[in-house]
């Protein structure tokens, strides 16, 4: 039997065990098939987004990404 490939792929960083600390963040680069999707950057109080050759993020606060997640998942 041939090898699986994976389609997906996450590399992670984190800047601080404890994500409760100012300036502690958990760091998510997405690939698909070895191409940069984007990069991710979580913190307590909210997440950015950087698209795949972006230069500046999109802040959401967790409200509003749940907010967005239902609507995509729940349509909501």
């Amino acid at each position: 039997m041939g090898k699986t490939h994976r389609k997906h792929e996450v590399l992670a960083a984190i800047d601080n065990i404890e994500l409760v600390r100012a300036k502690s963040s958990l760091h998510l680069v997405i690939l698909a098939d070895g191409e940069k999707l984007g990069q991710l950057e979580i913190g307590r109080g909210s997440l950015f987004w950087w698209g795949k050759s972006r230069k500046k993020s999109k802040k959401l606060d967790w409200s509003h990404f749940a907010e967005k997640m239902n609507e995509l998942a729940y349509g909501d």
